[in-house]
């Protein structure tokens, strides 16, 4: 989860913002897919005229990433798909899509929940802000895609953030469970994010609760709100257990997240017929300070994501900076 609740003054801003922004800029959902021939998207949409936004605005796959003429080999049959998290785009896969490209994999990255009704979804580039249970139908959508292109039988997800607590609506869901090997949650807000947005939720006079949703909602998005500690979506998606059977699960918590709170919060109890590996970040490399947003950038995190794809990859979990 991106959104960092605690920080109220990126709730001030976002205020502001959502004063700012154009009536035209706000009217309905724009969902966008990164599912054209040579790996591009069109982001017509993108730019509501504030003149703000996150740059690369994900209009441009990573390098390696979206090469639809992409054939798995022996050693490595399952394509890999990247979701991002809340606020992001695919180019947050900037560092880890060309790595895995090098090792031999045929890579893939989605732009999801690209909703203008919120004052931080109407910034360029900025994804990941719509309701969790459209985005996971956009990613069923992609990953039958990237199956039909490649002939796999399955894909591995990696997920950051909500892109991890995304992926498991869509595998409990959307049919997801039958079409991947491997779900890779790093940071994922799994079972909601602890904050003091959360706090103040549960202090809310009796009856004002949908008031303070809709007001939250329109500022940071639906996705944001979505994710808080006990809301009914994570309720919603953890009701029947963390796992879903034949699906393997890694899930990578840092000690340095400053969003997932707590960190630990992110790990996963395996159900019947599905395997789970917490992991966390500073076992391997107790010096990885990377925060929640750039752990996508962090050679420890490549270094668990290469060895839970395949375990017989070798490297160094713990590069001198």
């Amino acid at each position: 989860m991106r959104f960092r609740p605690h920080d109220l003054g990126v709730t001030v801003l976002a205020a502001a913002l959502l004063c700012a922004v154009p009536a035209s800029a706000a009217a309905h959902p724009q969902p966008e897919h990164t599912d054209r021939p040579g790996g591009t998207t069109t982001a017509e949409d993108a730019d509501p005229g504030l003149g703000v936004g996150k740059n690369p605005d994900g209009s441009i796959s990573p390098a390696g990433s979206n090469d639809w003429s992409c054939v798995p080999t022996a050693v490595h049959p399952r394509p890999v798909v990247l979701a991002h998290g809340t606020w992001g785009n695919q180019n947050d896969w900037d560092v880890l899509a060309p790595q895995l490209k090098a090792e031999g994999y045929c890579v893939f990255s989605v732009n999801y929940g690209r909703d203008t009704t919120s004052a931080l979804g109407a910034l360029r580039g900025v994804y990941g802000t719509g309701d969790i249970r459209s985005s996971a139908g956009e990613l069923a959508a992609f990953v039958d895609r990237v199956l039909g292109a490649t002939g796999a039988a399955r894909v591995d997800l990696v997920g950051h953030s909500q892109g991890a607590l995304m992926s498991r609506q869509y595998l409990r869901f959307n049919g997801g469970a039958s079409k991947v090997g491997q779900l890779i949650s790093l940071v994922g807000t799994n079972h909601g994010s602890g904050s003091a947005l959360s706090a103040v939720a549960e202090r809310l006079p009796p009856g004002s609760a949908p008031v303070f949703d809709a007001g939250l909602t329109s500022i940071v998005g639906a996705a944001a709100a979505q994710q808080l500690a006990g809301s009914d979506f994570v309720r919603s998606v953890n009701a029947g257990g963390d796992t879903d059977p034949g699906v393997d699960y890694t899930v990578i918590a840092s000690t340095q997240d400053d969003a997932s709170v707590p960190p630990e919060a992110t790990f996963l109890a395996a159900g019947p017929g599905a395997t789970v590996h917490n992991v966390w970040v500073q076992d391997l490399c107790p010096t990885d300070t990377f925060k929640h947003d750039t752990l996508p950038q962090s050679p420890t995190v490549a270094y668990i994501i290469e060895q839970a794809l395949d375990p017989a990859f070798t490297g160094n979990p713990c590069p001198r900076r």
